[in-house]
């Protein structure tokens, strides 16, 4: 197995909550999938799901070896929710491609949040 990047990112959770009430729904769906946005607002501190979402969607960005830009959407990631104590992550569009184009095999996601901050870890792997 090789490590083709490592990402991380820290989000202040506040900022989140402050974007999601000033821009609402299309703050929401330009950031997140749909299943995403119904898995954030189930849990009891909504915010700081949404915090921790966002910040993996950086992380894997940043381990993709390219931060946020143009062509990509942030829809394009898709974090769900723990499977067997694993996150999985769901690619489609240009992130995709650039995943295809670099030959990942997986894409490793750890997240954490306080009510302060939250945060996430990415390693892209190949083989």
């Amino acid at each position: 197995m090789e490590i083709v990047g490592v990402g991380t990112e820290i989000v202040e959770c506040l900022r989140v909550g402050r974007m999601i009430e000033q821009h609402g729904e299309l703050f929401l769906n330009r950031i997140y999938t749909e299943r995403e946005i119904r898995f954030c607002q189930s849990r009891r501190r909504a915010t700081e799901h949404f915090a921790a979402r966002w910040a993996a969607k950086e992380a894997v960005f940043r381990a993709l070896g390219r931060p946020w830009r143009k062509g990509m959407l942030w829809t394009d990631l898709e974090i769900s929710p723990e499977l067997n104590n694993f996150i999985q992550v769901r690619l489609s569009g240009v992130t995709k491609e650039l995943a295809q184009k670099l030959r990942l095999s997986n894409l490793l996601v750890s997240m954490g949040y306080c009510r302060a901050y939250a945060t996430a870890h990415a390693i892209a792997v190949r083989g």
